[in-house]
């Protein structure tokens, strides 16, 4: 493990145990090495992994956390060696600040699968400072060069920040598994995930099915770019479209049907799961022996994918459907994240940090 002796202050919101509220605290940033990019954040989107994690549902947590994987900011300073980015750039940091850059995967430009395990934005292991990795709710992050990107200047900032996670995290499956023009996609829930699963889907030419159990939210899926939304509790609505989708991108991270949507799969068609249900879905074998179907997953993606992800949304002026709020009214969002009450994302101010 490198460790640095050179530290500054920074303030963030961090939370001590799965049942406290975030609250105001005083954390360390290390200065920056010889590649190191330090950034003022501007603004931060609330994932639901954050929630997640501060609360320690997936029983990995190490206390104290500063959630905050969707980044973006200002240089303000560089090391000596830095050579892609300069004071005063405007940069983003998603899921990932490091990984071990060796293995075979992190050759093949896929960090988010190193096999030594990718140091994640945070609450993973921080071999600069010791301790865990604080991300984005807070002032100012200091993050190697190779794990830093450039956000198109015609994009905006806030609305710019969750394409860090819930823009790869959608964009990375619909380019692995070939949607453009001709192919018919379709996109299950419309929330953060899945509302710019659609606008990206779009953009790549397809025709667009979302799938929705809120009839309220047809108007919306439209505005956003579906050519068709289906109630997905309506069987008729669903038997229409039996075996004809080419992909599916399945955002639900709640327990549900999934056979219902294997179904409706052509031959060779795949479903993608990016949403993550606490709960195990039931799969019949049945329905993916017919057709030659394919249930796969993905997870975010590599830099080099997610800065192609960033120019992409830069030429189509895609960025994600936003709510700001101040810092001091994060628990709030987190509460009514759970009840999904947002459109789409929350993306935290982060001049409101005083």
């Amino acid at each position: 493990m490198l460790l640095v002796e050179s530290m500054s202050n920074a303030k963030a919101y961090s939370t001590q145990s799965a049942t406290s509220p975030l609250a105001l605290a005083t954390i360390k940033r290390r200065e920056p090495t010889p590649h190191d990019v330090q950034i003022k954040i501007l603004f931060c989107g609330v994932c639901h992994t954050d929630l997640h994690i501060a609360r320690n549902d997936w029983k990995g947590s190490t206390y104290p956390v500063v959630p905050g994987h969707e980044i973006v900011g200002h240089v303000t300073g560089v090391g000596a060696h830095v050579k892609k980015f300069k004071v005063g750039d405007t940069v983003g940091v998603g899921c990932m600040v490091d990984s071990c850059r060796e293995c075979d995967n992190c050759k093949e430009g896929f960090e988010q699968f190193c096999e030594k395990g990718a140091i994640f934005t945070y609450n993973a292991p921080d071999k600069h400072l010791g301790g865990m990795t604080f991300g984005g709710y807070s002032d100012s992050v200091v993050v190697d060069e190779s794990y830093v990107l450039s956000i198109p200047k015609n994009l905006d900032l806030a609305a710019a920040a969750p394409l860090l996670c819930a823009g790869i995290t959608t964009y990375s499956p619909l380019r692995h598994h070939g949607v453009s023009a001709g192919k018919k996609v379709g996109i299950v829930g419309l929330g953060g995930l899945g509302h710019m699963g659609v606008k990206l889907a779009k953009a790549f030419g397809a025709h667009v099915v979302v799938f929705t159990t809120s009839s309220h939210k047809t108007a919306d899926a439209l505005r956003l770019g579906a050519d068709e939304v289906v109630n997905s509790k309506n069987a008729d609505e669903m038997a229409k479209h039996a075996s004809s989708f080419h992909f599916i991108l399945d955002t639900v991270a709640a327990k549900h049907d999934i056979n219902a949507y294997l179904q409706l799969l052509k031959r060779d068609g795949t479903l993608t799961q990016v949403g993550v249900p606490a709960e195990p879905l039931d799969v019949q074998v049945f329905n993916l022996i017919l057709n030659r179907r394919s249930f796969t997953g993905s997870l975010i993606g590599g830099i080099a994918e997610t800065q192609e992800m960033l120019d992409f949304c830069g030429q189509h002026n895609i960025t994600s459907d936003i709510e700001i709020i101040p810092i001091q009214k994060i628990n709030e969002a987190y509460e009514r994240l759970l009840k999904s009450d947002v459109k789409y994302r929350f993306v935290i101010d982060m001049a409101t940090l005083q």
